[in-house]
């Protein structure tokens, strides 16, 4: 990273490229993302991809974490986390706090093989320097249960 970056990242309160996120419960209903994936180096609807994701409740700290891709938004893309804790457990807590998650089993973004959820209240937007790298395709039929779960979410 170079200085200019770190400077930046230092005054924004994450590193250089880190993503922007809106919890987002609504998701436009005249939207439907298509899988679309590529093995070309760039981010494509249905791969799963690292980038830096801010905590909710301290948007100064985050992690890099994997996030499904489902569109293409401007300049970057849209896409949901994924995390490797299981939800199901206190998936009432979690529904109470407005935190919607959905099994999607494991891939190529985990080296360690573990089953992911994908949370799908909260979209995430991601800035073209803040993706690390491509992880994996998400199985299609998978990714579309996840854009029909996260549409289901509005209504």
């Amino acid at each position: 990273m170079t200085i200019g970056k770190r400077i930046r990242a230092f005054l924004s309160g994450g590193p250089a490229g880190a993503s922007d996120t809106t919890p987002d419960p609504t998701p436009d209903a005249t939207s439907a993302p298509t899988y679309a994936p590529e093995r070309d180096g760039e981010p494509d609807p249905g791969e799963v991809v690292w980038a830096w994701v801010p905590y909710e409740d301290d948007p100064s700290q985050g992690k890099d974490r994997p996030v499904l891709v489902l569109e293409v938004a401007g300049d970057g893309w849209t896409g949901l986390m994924l995390s490797s804790q299981d939800h199901d457990r206190d998936a009432e807590d979690e529904a109470r706090f407005g935190r919607h998650w959905m099994d999607v089993g494991t891939g190529g973004w985990d080296s360690q093989g573990r089953p992911s959820e994908v949370r799908l209240d909260r979209l995430i937007h991601l800035e073209r320097d803040g993706v690390r790298r491509e992880g994996a395709a998400l199985d299609e039929t998978i990714f579309t249960a996840v854009v029909e779960a996260r549409r289901g979410l509005s209504g």
